[in-house]
């Protein structure tokens, strides 16, 4: 049965090309809503695109994973696909160690199985959750805009988040509709997680306090902040090639000074970024910054990398860069 879910995500793909016709994909399933809206639909529409799918699970080992596996196994042999497991040893119950664990296993099961697309079920409320949680620890354009339609994995393998406009309700109908088996993951009512908070006491509160339509706008003001940040980033990448001398010490201030604040700081981030191994915070790309228009003479040292900056004339020039780069 052809479903307007079925109509949405055929033409995001075409639009938006993701998932050419013919690849080799590998669905993360995590037995879940979304992820086995995301299969079925995939499935439904493999005849029309040529596509060789197959699912990938990464079974964390937690003790409210026990079952999990063998159900997402049988989901594959129902649909009459490949299956592919991954098993963590001993691995930290923390989100961050969790998600860093989950997309390397991926990885290597596309490369062992020649895979080039990676798709996952994130949709259009974890898009809202993700801006929430990331403006509430202090992240930037980059943070608030970090689900993406689509990124490289390696060289050679994509990941495609392709419901990035359905919403957590739909995919819920949609499995509904189809008497789809999902599992109920223990793990995601766990309050002490962030995100957990953020999507069951947070976003239910911004819905009925201040806006019904919270999760659609804020994941339309992530897409809005997505092009703006890409085109931020290409501008400030042609202005450091104009302003780094060639053996990448200093900074030509006076190009710096004909640019905007914004591409100013995003200058200042790509540069420290590529001198030191250490991601630089807010106050440091905010130090650097400030040179650009300081009195000659004036320095920071509260750069990553044990390294300092100082104007001379038109130049702001770096110390400490051997010590930085080795």
């Amino acid at each position: 049965m052809w479903t307007p879910l079925h109509s949405q995500l055929h033409t995001t793909l075409r639009q938006r090309n993701l998932l050419p016709k013919g690849q080799r994909i590998l669905m993360a399933i995590s037995g879940g809503q979304d992820s086995v809206c995301l299969g079925k639909l995939l499935l439904d529409l493999q005849s029309k695109w040529g596509w060789k799918i197959a699912i990938g699970h990464c079974d964390h080992r937690w003790s409210y994973d026990e079952g999990i596996a063998d159900h997402v196994e049988k989901l594959a042999q129902n649909w009459g696909i490949p299956f592919y497991l991954k098993v963590a040893n001993n691995l930290k119950e923390t989100e961050a160690a969790a998600r860093d664990w989950r997309y390397q296993s991926l990885i290597e099961i596309a490369q062992e199985n020649d895979f080039t697309e990676v798709v996952t079920g994130h949709t259009q409320s974890d898009r809202a959750e993700t801006l929430l949680y990331n403006l509430i620890r202090g992240a930037g354009t980059d943070g608030l805009s970090s689900l993406t339609w689509q990124r490289n994995l390696t060289p050679n393998i994509t990941l495609v988040r392709p419901l990035l406009n359905i919403s957590r309700p739909e995919t819920l109908a949609f499995c509904q509709q189809f008497d789809l088996s999902i599992w109920e993951d223990a793990a995601n009512k766990n309050l002490k997680y962030s995100r957990n908070r953020i999507r069951q006491q947070l976003i239910p509160y911004l819905q009925t306090q201040f806006n019904p339509q919270v999760e659609t706008n804020l994941a339309q003001t992530a897409e809005v902040l997505r092009a703006e940040v890409e085109y931020l980033e290409t501008s400030a990448k042609m202005v450091l090639e104009q302003a780094i001398n060639e053996d990448q010490t200093q900074l030509n201030r006076l190009i710096l000074q004909s640019v905007p604040l914004a591409l100013q700081r995003r200058v200042m981030r790509k540069f420290l970024q590529k001198i030191s191994q250490r991601e630089p915070n807010f106050e440091q790309i905010e130090a650097l910054t400030q040179l650009i228009d300081a009195p000659r003479r004036s320095r920071t040292s509260s750069l990553p990398g044990n390294f300092s900056a100082e104007v001379q004339g038109d130049w702001i020039i770096l110390s400490g860069m051997i010590k930085a780069t080795q």
